[in-house]
C-alpha cells in the first residue's frame, strides 16, 4: 500500500488489515508509516512499515524483497501515493508538471514493476491504480494531475490484458475523499461528507478472489459507480476531396452514443473501421496508429 501514512492510504491499509491481509505500509514519512503499522498491529493484525519514495526504483525493489523475505508472497498492490501542484496550465511550470507525473504515473510503474514477476510466478495478483475524475473528465487547474491520472487508466488497461493469463487482475479506483490533497479544492460542506473511510470498502471488490479486471470504480461519500471508455458505432466517410467536410457535417451522427460499446482491446477500433470500409479485420500482428 503506497502513500499509506495518512488520508486514503491509511484508511485503505486499515481496511485491508481488517479483512485479514498482511499489510506493507509504505509512505515517504517514516513516522507516518510507523504510526499506521502500529495501529494495525495493536488490533492483532500484521504490518510492516517501510518508508520509501515511490520514485526511488532501488528503494522500492528493496521494499519488495523485504516483503517477500517476511511473508513469501505479494498478492495485492495498491498504488495510492500522490501529490498535487495545482495551477492553471498558463501558470504551471514544466517542473511542476513533471513532478506530478513522476510521482503518480512513474511511481506506480516502478511499484508495479517491482511486484510483476512475483505475481506472474505465483500466478496470482491484484493491482489497483488510483485514478481520478480529474483524469477521466478534466478539471480546471489540474492539467498535470489529470494527465497522470488518465495515463494510469491506459496502464491499467494494458497490464490487465498482459496479466490475465497469469492470474493478475488490474483495476482502477477513482476516489473522492476529504484528504490533505483535496482541502482547499472542495467546499468544506462537501468535505465533511467525504470521509476517506467511505471509499476503502470498494477495494474488496477490486482485490478479492472474484475481482474483475479492467474495471474503473468511482467511489465517494458511500456511493459507488463504474466509469467506462466507450466507442460509438460511428459513420464511414471514405476518402476524396469532400472527406474533411463530411466529417464535420456528420459530426452528430458519428457522435451518437446509441449502441456504443466498451472495446475489449485496442484492435476493436481498427477492426470496426476496416469492416465499415468493407475490408477484413486486421490480424493480431497489425499495428494500431
Amino acid at each position: 500500500m503506497t502513500g499509506a501514512g495518512a488520508g486514503l492510504g491509511r484508511q485503505h491499509a486499515l481496511f485491508l488489515a481488517r479483512q485479514g491481509a498482511k499489510v506493507v505500509v509504505n509512505d515517504l514519512s517514516v513516522d507516518a508509516a510507523d504510526a499506521v503499522a502500529a495501529e494495525i498491529t495493536a488490533t492483532g493484525g500484521d504490518a510492516l512499515a517501510l518508508a520509501a519514495s515511490v520514485t526511488d526504483e532501488a528503494a522500492i525493489a528493496t521494499l519488495a524483497t523485504r516483503t517477500m523475505n517476511a511473508w513469501g508472497r505479494i498478492d495485492i498492490l495498491v498504488n495510492n501515493a500522490g501529490i498535487l501542484r495545482d495551477k492553471s496550465f498558463a501558470k504551471m511550470t514544466l517542473d511542476d508538471f513533471r513532478l506530478v507525473v513522476d510521482v503518480h504515473l512513474i511511481g506506480a510503474v516502478i511499484c508495479t514493476k517491482a511486484v510483476w514477476e512475483i505475481m506472474r510466478a505465483q500466478r496470482h495478483g491484484r493491482i489497483v491504480m488510483t485514478t481520478s475524475s480529474s483524469g477521466l473528465y478534466g478539471n480546471f487547474g489540474q492539467a498535470n494531475y489529470g494527465a497522470a491520472k488518465m495515463a494510469l487508466v491506459g496502464l491499467m488497461q494494458t497490464l490487465a490484458i498482459e496479466g490475465e493469463k497469469h492470474g493478475i487482475r488490474v483495476n482502477c479506483l477513482a476516489p473522492t475523499a476529504a484528504t490533505a490533497m483535496t482541502h482547499g479544492v472542495m467546499a468544506e460542506a462537501s468535505l465533511a461528507r467525504l470521509d476517506p473511510a467511505l471509499v476503502s470498502p470498494g477495494l474488496l471488490a477490486l482485490v478479492g478472489d472474484d475481482a474483475p479486471t479492467r474495471a474503473i470504480l468511482c467511489a465517494g461519500a458511500g456511493h459507488f459507480a463504474r466509469a467506462h471508455i466507450t466507442l460509438t458505432i460511428g459513420r464511414h466517410i471514405g476518402d476524396g476531396d469532400g472527406a474533411a467536410e463530411a466529417v464535420v457535417s456528420h459530426w452528430d451522427a458519428l457522435s451518437d452514443r446509441a449502441g456504443d460499446l466498451v472495446p475489449a482491446h485496442a484492435f476493436i477500433q481498427s477492426e470496426r473501421e476496416l469492416a465499415s470500409a468493407g475490408m477484413a479485420a486486421p490480424g493480431s500482428d497489425s499495428a494500431v496508429r
